[in-house]
C-alpha cells in the first residue's frame, strides 16, 4: 500500500513538472539555429533580439560585416548587419510570445513573429506575413 501511494506521488510530481509554465524572462539569452545566432533581451515590457551571426552575414573575407543594402529605408542601407535589431516588440501572453516583428536582412522585409519556449533550452519561433500557417518555423537551442 505504501509503495502504491509513493508511486502515485512520484508519478504526479513527474507529470506536473513537465507541465510547469516557464516565466516570461526565460527567453532572455543567446539562441542559435543552423542559420542564425541571436541575443534576446528585454526592452521595457517587450522582448527584442539582436543578430549576432548568420550564415551570410560577412563579406568574402569572412570578417567584414555586410551592410543592410536591401533595407527599404535609404538612410539604413549603410548600417552593418551584425548587431542590428532582428526581432522587436515580442510580448508574453498566455505562455507564448506574440505580436513581434522580424526584420529580414535577406530581403529587407518585416514579418510578424511569434514564439514559444518548449523548455528552458528550446525555443520555437514562426515568422510570417498575414497568417502564421504560411510562415516559416525556426527551432532554436540556448547557447550556454
Amino acid at each position: 500500500m505504501k509503495r502504491t501511494i509513493l508511486a502515485v506521488v512520484v508519478l504526479f510530481a513527474a507529470i506536473t513538472s513537465f507541465g510547469q509554465k516557464l516565466p516570461a524572462d526565460q527567453i532572455i539569452g543567446t539562441w542559435q539555429c543552423p542559420d542564425y545566432k541571436i541575443e534576446i533581451y528585454k526592452s521595457g515590457d517587450t522582448y527584442s533580439g539582436k543578430l549576432l551571426w548568420s550564415k551570410d552575414m560577412f563579406e568574402a573575407d569572412g570578417k567584414t560585416s555586410k551592410k543592410d543594402r536591401r533595407n527599404p529605408d535609404p538612410k539604413l542601407k549603410e548600417r552593418l548587419v551584425q548587431g542590428l535589431t532582428h526581432i522587436s516588440a515580442l510580448t508574453f501572453k498566455d505562455d507564448e510570445y506574440v505580436g513581434g516583428k522580424l526584420y529580414s536582412v535577406q530581403d529587407g522585409n518585416t514579418y510578424s513573429i511569434k514564439g514559444k519556449l518548449n523548455s528552458i533550452n528550446d525555443l520555437e519561433t514562426r515568422g510570417y506575413k498575414g497568417v502564421p500557417m504560411l510562415g516559416k518555423t525556426f527551432k532554436w537551442k540556448r547557447v550556454q
